[in-house]
């Protein structure tokens, strides 16, 4: 037994060796996680806070200047142009100069004088569906609150229910909130897949991997050495990820770090699992990089990050329960925002559980049979 440890062991320090005293491969370990994470933090968002809007005021009255004072004065909305006539309107939504046009009818005034509900039309560029569904709902709320409030101030009765809205864990609704530490399992799996994929193919090209054949190694132990340092580079990854997450763009964490990484730790085997045997199967760099793209996509895309699951058709809902990457999100996000215990995580703990005992297993017989 104590001579199995001290082979890993060796070989760990071996593999560890190979990746850090190389300073190219040091800077690619470091700096394109952190790089990652700032550039989603800041470019993959769907926060709107500069929509250029067309205006076509009919009225042009007291009342719809108040109202075109109210968006100009909500910092979201930036008035590009002032049209006159309707015939405008088609071309400044098709030389996309304009997001939104916001057309204003010529009894505006009147019609809430009289305690009606005159319709402010708002026309949307649909190229860019969600940006434009997310542009008119804001519009939607600022019409909808003016007209209370005018009507309040006239001594009308305002309308007979008002809303009024709170999001719980995220409550300014920042999409950073939302991308940043689900980015902790994202960006991690991605460099620790292809890090495990490429390892032995790396061996392989070099032809170290001949000369490890014929040493005391057993194949379980040459899996476990390939393993451990991976599971390593993976956790420091995540903890630079969080890192950036708290200081730079200053998160506040709920849970528990120790939680966390306990998460980490059982993602980091089941994806591990899935680069060794790439890894095992791969007989160049080239073959052990493509494979993992070519998993990765499918990964990222059934996770949750950009689609909510539930939205999925049916079929593709039943393809993410073996995605380790659904879990990762799911746990980061219930232990960073809510501040999750583990009964709550124990569900998605046991289903990354599963897919280790799956996935490594299967491996190390993939390399038994490779190494024969």
């Amino acid at each position: 037994m104590l001579d199995t440890l001290l082979r890993i062991l060796a070989l760990i320090r071996k593999e560890l060796l190979a990746i850090l005293k190389d300073p190219k491969s040091r800077i690619s370990l470091i700096a394109p996680p952190v790089l990652q994470c700032l550039i989603f933090g800041y470019a993959a968002t769907y926060d709107l806070n500069n929509v250029p809007y067309a205006l076509l005021d009919h009225d042009r009255s007291a009342v719809s200047r108040a109202l075109i004072a109210r968006l100009d004065g909500s910092g979201t909305f930036t008035r590009v142009a002032t049209l006159d006539v309707e015939r405008q309107i088609a071309d400044i939504i098709n030389d996309q100069r304009a997001l939104l046009v916001i057309t204003i009818p010529d009894d505006f005034e009147r019609g809430l004088q009289a305690g009606a509900a005159p319709a402010v039309q708002v026309i949307a560029d649909g190229r860019n569906s969600n940006t434009a569904g997310t542009a008119q709902a804001y519009v939607s709320q600022i019409v909808t609150g003016f007209a209370a409030d005018w009507q309040n101030s006239q001594g009308q009765p305002g309308p007979p229910v008002r809303m009024t809205t709170r999001a719980w864990y995220n409550p300014t609704l920042e999409t950073r909130w939302y991308m940043v530490p689900a980015l902790i399992g994202t960006i991690t799996m991605m460099m620790t897949m292809m890090l495990t994929a490429m390892s032995v193919a790396r061996e392989r090209e070099e032809g170290t991997f001949d000369q490890l054949l014929v040493t005391p190694f057993r194949p379980s132990e040459i899996m476990v050495g390939k393993a451990v340092p991976a599971m390593m580079i993976g956790l420091t990854q995540s903890t630079l990820i969080l890192l950036v997450a708290q200081l730079w763009f200053q998160i506040p964490f709920s849970g528990s770090f120790a939680m966390l990484y306990l998460g980490l730790f059982l993602f980091l085997a089941a994806s591990v699992g899935i680069g060794l045997f790439i890894s095992s199967i791969a007989s160049n760099m080239q073959q052990a990089m493509i494979g993992s793209f070519v998993l990765l996509m499918p990964f990222m895309l059934l996770s949750g990050l950009t689609a909510p699951i539930g939205n999925m058709p049916e079929i593709l809902q039943y393809f993410t329960l073996i995605n380790p990457l659904r879990y990762a999100i799911s746990i980061t996000h219930q232990i960073y925002l809510e501040g999750a215990g583990i009964r709550q995580l124990l569900p998605e703990m046991l289903a990354l559980v599963a897919i280790a005992a799956v996935t490594l297993p299967f491996a190390a017989w993939m390399f038994r049979n490779r190494l024969v």
